[in-house]
């Protein structure tokens, strides 16, 4: 007998009931789930609005198909190579946590994702940090190549790319195994970077970066386990130091991802 399926607003509770004080937790989902949560999240529709503004601001100025293909193939090429740079040298570099005025920002942008890889509402990146961030890459290309036209056919495509790259980052911490091989080929990738040598598999969707700048590796048997892969290098002596990330987080830096125990612990202090 075939299982009834859930309502909308069955899943729609079940989304909800899904959110804990903190966050949405992947750790605890399945790919249905991650459905619901990924479609109705609200980074996610902002982005889907976007997308629509851009397309029809792309035909308001009537390019031609060349000139919203190529920049549309430019963006896809670039765009791995663009995050890879800001991933290595930008969300892991260091001088963002020394200096107070970009401490908040590198917390939020990157480090929190990396104290506890499971929480949704840190894995996707503000807006207001990914949009311009997406313009500046693309819309000179586009402009480049096209006009106007060609620069919103490009931030349309960028911006896509960006809800693709977000979607399969959250498989990337689902508590799902994928079927398909490459998605669980990435999973693994991804997974070593975040539990074992963050140094390195700076990808998400697309690791040749990592093969041509040396920052690629397979599996955990080829380096030593990192002893920052979870604080990114801000310990608790950098943390004394640099004490602004730390100030906003009310807590030193962990080495290691908060279990579930003190993540009640901390609710109930917090609701106290």
């Amino acid at each position: 007998m075939n299982q009834k399926r859930p309502s909308l607003r069955q899943m729609w509770n079940e989304r909800a009931s899904l959110q804990t004080g903190r966050s949405f937790d992947l750790g605890k989902m399945d790919l249905r789930q991650l459905w619901m949560a990924y479609l109705t999240y609200p980074t996610i529709l902002f982005y889907f609005a976007l997308i629509v503004i851009c397309a029809l601001a792309t035909f308001h100025f009537r390019p031609s198909l060349p000139h919203v293909v190529i920049p549309a193939l430019a963006v896809v090429v670039v765009y791995p190579l663009a995050w890879y740079l800001i991933h290595r040298f930008i969300l892991h570099g260091r001088w963002l946590y020394r200096n107070p005025v970009t401490a908040s920002l590198w917390k939020r942008v990157h480090f929190d994702h990396h104290q506890d890889p499971h929480l949704l509402d840190v894995l996707f990146g503000s807006p207001l940090n990914t949009v311009p961030t997406i313009g500046i890459i693309v819309f000179p290309i586009g402009y480049a190549i096209g006009g106007w036209g060609g620069a919103f056919a490009a931030a349309t495509t960028g911006l896509v790319t960006t809800c693709v790259y977000e979607f399969f980052h959250c498989i990337q911490h689902l508590a799902y195994k994928p079927r398909w091989k490459w998605v669980s080929h990435i999973k693994q990738l991804h997974v070593l970077h975040h539990f074992h040598d963050e140094n390195g598999n700076y990808g998400i969707t697309n690791y040749m970066a990592d093969r041509v700048f040396g920052s690629f590796y397979e599996n955990s048997r080829a380096r030593p386990r990192s002893a920052h892969v979870f604080n990114l290098g801000y310990t608790v002596e950098e943390a004394r130091r640099y004490p602004w990330v730390m100030e906003q987080t009310g807590s030193p830096p962990r080495d290691r991802p908060e279990t579930a125990r003190e993540s009640a612990r901390d609710n109930t202090r917090k609701s106290a």
